[in-house]
């Protein structure tokens, strides 16, 4: 089986990461892993981890240049004969639908979160089948598109268990991660993600000025890089924290690799997204290396942080609760966080659930394929 994922970029974030993974682990299981994207950093990895890039423009929303981009698209699905094709995100999604007119190879498209409702979000409910990353995900589309429930499918993001082990650490990276931004003996909290106001970074740093009152130890480590388009939202939070008198107790430490330490030396990440933080990638990762976790949620979501359990839930843009459940950790910390991790959250799970989806659509369009 050969399998071409295409998404705009190759740099940070879970719809990134997701693919890096999955690219990995269909190269183990003799899965011929393709990759479109208009570059970054992680297409090393991508190589190295025995997949093949193509570089094409399918990231700019520019539509003069859609008509040139569809037909470069369309040239390169003819060369390389792909048995699925699965978009990530929605330019992707609209140059690959109308690149696959003619070809009609099987189209598998992921919703990674509620766009607004318009005929641009759209095409994401428009796979042969739609994966979902959440039960809100599905049931969002159906309120608001003419899908079919049988074609959708709930798959959650997994964490790779292997590689967030609390047991397997690079002790030298934690102690010179501490050494330098000085962070010996403080109480770190960290939030991770790319710098963008939907991670509402604005409450985080409001609560760890709140609880430095309590806590003089307290620091707060943001861990994401910021896109050029993001920069003048990077210096609004630059602002606030001086505003507040806490520039020395909030870090800045960009695009890290080493997530598995970093959530480790975090006495707690907080994921106050302003959309489904509760089941997010750091969520997970974070609880797979023993770290309590505070993190939003949303109706009708399934939770894996539960009170007292593994954490905190809070509100959204609720800087008195989080603060609280800060100082509630701080006094009564949670340990072993890793044992709370359902099955359906591994990427064990998430590998042999989408390769499902991939061999159900290759049968209902008549191939059988073993791989």
């Amino acid at each position: 089986m050969r399998v071409l994922q295409l998404l705009p970029e190759l740099n940070e974030g879970g719809i990134e990461r997701g693919v890096v993974e999955l690219n990995r682990e269909f190269t183990k299981q003799g899965i011929e892993s393709l990759v479109i994207s208009k570059g970054g950093k992680l297409v090393p990895q991508i190589i190295s981890d025995g997949g093949q890039h193509f570089t094409l423009n399918i990231c700019d929303k520019n539509l003069l240049s859609v008509p040139s981009r569809i037909k470069q698209l369309r040239a390169k699905l003819t060369e390389l004969k792909p048995d699925i094709l699965h978009a990530r995100s929605r330019v992707p999604a609209w140059l690959t639908w109308f690149a696959n007119r003619q070809l009609q190879i099987p189209f598998v498209t992921t919703v990674h979160g509620m766009n607004s409702v318009n005929r641009y979000s759209q095409i994401m409910s428009q796979g042969e089948h739609v994966i979902c990353v959440s039960e809100v995900i599905k049931s969002y589309l159906l309120e608001h598109y003419p899908v079919d429930k049988k074609n959708l499918t709930v798959i959650q993001r997994g964490v790779d268990m292997q590689l967030f082990n609390p047991n397997q650490l690079d002790q030298e990276f934690i102690k010179s991660f501490l050494t330098q931004n000085e962070l010996h003996n403080r109480f770190i909290v960290s939030s991770v993600g790319r710098i963008t106001f939907l991670k509402d970074y604005e409450t985080f740093i409001k609560a760890i000025a709140q609880c430095a009152k309590t806590i003089p130890e307290i620091t707060g480590v943001i861990i994401g890089g910021v896109r050029e388009d993001k920069t003048t939202y990077l210096e609004s939070l630059k602002r606030l924290t001086q505003d507040l008198g806490i520039e020395k107790q909030i870090l800045f430490v960009g695009t890290q690799s080493k997530m598995a330490e970093l959530y480790k030396l975090s006495d707690i990440v907080v994921n106050a997204s302003l959309k489904m933080s509760n089941v997010g990638r750091t969520v997970v990762e974070a609880l797979a290396m023993n770290t309590p976790v505070i993190a939003t949620t949303f109706d009708g979501l399934q939770n894996i942080v539960h009170d007292e359990v593994n954490g905190y839930v809070i509100n959204t843009q609720d800087s008195d609760q989080l603060s609280d459940r800060i100082l509630r950790l701080n006094k009564t910390p949670i340990t072993d966080t890793r044992s709370t991790i359902p099955y359906e959250f591994t990427l064990e799970a998430m590998v042999k659930n989408t390769t499902d989806v991939y061999q159900n659509l290759l049968h209902s369009h008549g191939h059988f394929d073993s791989a």
